[in-house]
């Protein structure tokens, strides 16, 4: 590629995204660019979007301005979930040249090089600034036609790295635009995830975190057209479980229907993973669940959260929640805040319903008013403050192992308990990325857990 410049990329949305962010931004190095912070007036942005919920898109609007007002020569290039679900609507914002769909993004630099000729900034004849502004362009395919599994981590982490082992679903629930936006489940081998996390282990980060749209469902299309016998996440699990140089290995989250006792136990016994489940309810009610087309109930949900903390006792266990869902009635949202006390769960992630596009639930009747959602918003987020404090007050007076990550944050580290617990002690740069065994003592009034090492624990850190 003859063009080179300096580019700044920003993320919306999960973890998966900061993944492959990061595997964009490798390619973009390789083709010649500098990678710089967007303060810096890059010459290209790449704003990487989520779609969500509604406030996304308004999101990826809001960061487009703010690059334009940065340097508003910059090329600027769409890429995500909202580019593959709107890409026309995306040209419309004043300022973006290039959007590109789930299929070709990761074809990113030779689509700049062909957008970019006369562009200031990046063409070295260009001597009079950005030309005129016309209209950009967007390059996308039927999202029945993204089949290709492209792997993806982050690497500007020292400390934890998101490892993409899985991508699309093939769930189609009533309210989601992920399948539309992402296609099909599909992942690699477990050879070359192997492979991946013995790379990442190579540089010096200690803890992996698996993540996906559907993490618990690798293994579904990587047999297909190879003639590789079928694979499963547990299988996976249990070859990362061997893998050397990672002395953590996170789940990001997991359908419960996929969370099958198989897992739950290896978890239970193995040398690396995490005692850490985040499994995503969306709804206590059997009715709501049946209407939002989940593939459990709630009795299958709280018998998978029974069997982590029977084996696993001081097991963290996430819930993502969804408020205001249509036909969600007063009756129904208080099932939810029921069955979410009933359980042995000790964090929520709320989300409030917001009708998407091409979704079967924007077409259903009994839409909930907006200001009712968010005041259910508000009261699981207030049972979630109360479920977080319980879990941590509990671990008090207990010794547990810590991965503290490398920034100084005045004058104090944070970590991470195996069990997801925020620890926060002064700062020590010679405990940064090492694991560790901390005390944890009391809750300061950031609802972070204040913690101590003995001093005879300082000599068994594990050094880099």
């Amino acid at each position: 590629m003859s063009t080179s410049g300096t580019v700044a990329f920003h993320t919306l949305g999960c973890k998966l995204n900061f993944a492959e962010t990061s595997t964009l931004a490798r390619s973009l190095e390789e083709a010649g660019y500098a990678r710089v912070r967007p303060e810096e007036r890059p010459d290209v942005f790449v704003l990487n979007t989520c779609s969500v919920t509604e406030n996304a898109d308004k999101e990826c609007r809001r960061h487009v301005r703010r690059f334009r007002n940065i340097n508003s020569e910059a090329f600027i290039a769409v890429v995500g979930c909202y580019a593959q679900l709107k890409p026309e609507e995306i040209l419309t914002i004043p300022g973006v040249d290039l959007v590109l769909g789930a299929n070709e993004k990761f074809d990113l630099a030779s689509y700049i090089e062909r957008s970019t000729l006369g562009h200031s900034g990046l063409d070295p004849e260009s001597q009079s600034g950005r030309p005129a502004p016309s209209k950009g362009e967007a390059h996308y395919s039927p999202i029945k036609d993204t089949k290709t599994f492209v792997p993806s981590y982050n690497a500007n982490d020292r400390t934890r790295t998101f490892l993409k082992v899985q991508d699309g679903c093939d769930y189609f629930c009533s309210f989601c635009t992920i399948p539309l936006a992402r296609g099909r489940s599909r992942s690699a081998t477990i050879e070359e995830t192997v492979a991946l996390a013995r790379e990442i282990a190579a540089s010096g980060v200690k803890e992996i975190v698996l993540t996906g749209v559907n993490t618990g469902d690798f293994g579904k299309s990587n047999g297909a057209s190879s003639g590789v016998e079928k694979e499963n996440f547990l299988q996976l699990i249990e070859a990362l479980d061997e893998v050397e140089g990672i002395d953590r290995f996170r789940i990001s989250s997991i359908e419960p229907n996929l969370c099958h006792d198989g897992v739950i136990d290896f978890v239970a016994k193995s040398k690396r993973f995490a005692p850490h489940f985040h499994m995503p309810l969306q709804s206590g009610s059997d009715a709501i669940l049946e209407r939002m087309r989940r593939r459990y109930d709630t009795a299958l949900y709280a018998d998978r959260v029974a069997h982590i903390k029977r084996v696993m006792p001081h097991a963290c266990i996430g819930v993502d929640v969804i408020t205001g869902t249509p036909g969600e009635t007063d009756e129904e949202f208080l099932k939810t805040h029921e069955f979410i006390r009933s359980i042995a769960v000790d964090y929520l992630h709320v989300f409030t319903y917001s009708e998407r596009a091409n979704t079967t639930a924007v077409r259903m009747e009994d839409a909930i008013p907006m200001e009712t959602r968010r005041e259910r918003t508000k009261q699981l987020r207030i049972l979630s403050s109360k479920l977080q404090r319980a879990f941590y007050e509990k671990h008090n007076g207990t010794a547990r192992d810590v991965l503290f990550e490398t920034e100084n944050v005045e004058g104090h580290m944070l970590g991470y308990t195996d069990n997801y617990i925020r620890l926060t002690m002064p700062y020590d740069p010679s405990l940064t990325n090492k694991i560790t065994t901390a005390s944890l003592e009391t809750i300061n009034g950031d609802g972070q857990v204040i913690g101590t090492i003995p001093t005879n624990e300082l000599s068994n850190c594990l050094i880099v």
